[in-house]
């Protein structure tokens, strides 16, 4: 039988949850729902203490041909009904180096921290599609423990699985986690010129490169230029890489 509490970190095992606990969730799950109606990804949230979703939203792109409720009810049998088994290991890897990571942080500063990571997972049609997981604090215990979290889910633009990346709110660097190393390094943020962000932004609109030109007053080449300097900068190979590595990185 499955192991689901690999999926789990004893240092952040939450056991008993106070009234005054409990308070703090009234009716927060309204909230997800809404977010989760005019948002194209997919959600879901984690309840570390009965080690199950608590809720997990109609896209499906994270659903693999279930219903939300089925997916639910699995809670963390789906991961290995549907990862692929190199994947499934790398997930245990970074719920034990994510959890290690948390637990020298500030109580206070916990839920500012955001984890990201790409895995496989294999859909209907038996094809294995790359996703990224962005996870965040939404409750924690007195003690800091995470006690319930959400996850958005979303095609990844990356190649392969890990890019296990943490971010913390307010500050350009971020945390990059090097399997070959087993060590975090600190990076920063990279930085688009102001002309790069405005193509950016103009191609986000369905522009073509023509009416980007005449738009900004540039020529075309010029347009080609910037846009082979952002790609470059960016380690991607289109535009559609570029647009999807700006929003995930929050870079726009």
């Amino acid at each position: 039988m499955e192991d689901i509490n690999k999926f789990f970190s004893k240092k952040n095992t939450v056991e008993d949850i106070s009234e005054t606990d409990r308070f703090q969730t009234s009716n927060y799950l309204e909230v997800i729902k809404a977010f989760s109606r005019i948002t194209y990804k997919s959600i879901y949230v984690i309840d570390y203490q009965k080690k199950t979703f608590e809720y997990v939203s109609e896209n499906p792109l994270f659903l693999c041909n279930h219903t939300p409720q089925e997916v639910e009810a699995m809670g963390y049998a789906f991961y290995f009904r549907h990862v692929i088994k190199d994947d499934l290991e790398l997930l245990f890897k970074i719920n034990e180096i994510g959890f290690d990571f948390y637990e020298k942080l500030p109580i206070d500063e916990r839920k500012l921290y955001t984890i990201s990571y790409d895995f496989h997972i294999v859909n209907e049609s038996k094809n294995a599609v790359l996703i990224n997981h962005k996870l965040t604090p939404l409750f924690l215990t007195p003690e800091g423990k995470m006690w319930k979290a959400m996850c958005i889910v979303s095609l990844s633009h990356n190649y392969t699985s890990g890019n296990i990346s943490i971010f913390r709110q307010g500050t350009d660097n971020f945390w990059k986690y090097s399997i070959t190393d087993n060590k975090w390094f600190v990076e920063e943020k990279i930085k688009l010129s102001d002309r790069e962000s405005e193509i950016l932004r103009l191609y986000a609109q369905g522009l073509t490169i023509n009416e980007i030109s005449k738009k900004i007053f540039i020529t075309a080449d010029t347009v080609k230029f910037h846009r082979r300097k952002l790609f470059d900068k960016l380690g991607v190979n289109n535009i559609t890489e570029a647009l999807s590595y700006a929003t995930n990185y929050k870079l726009l």
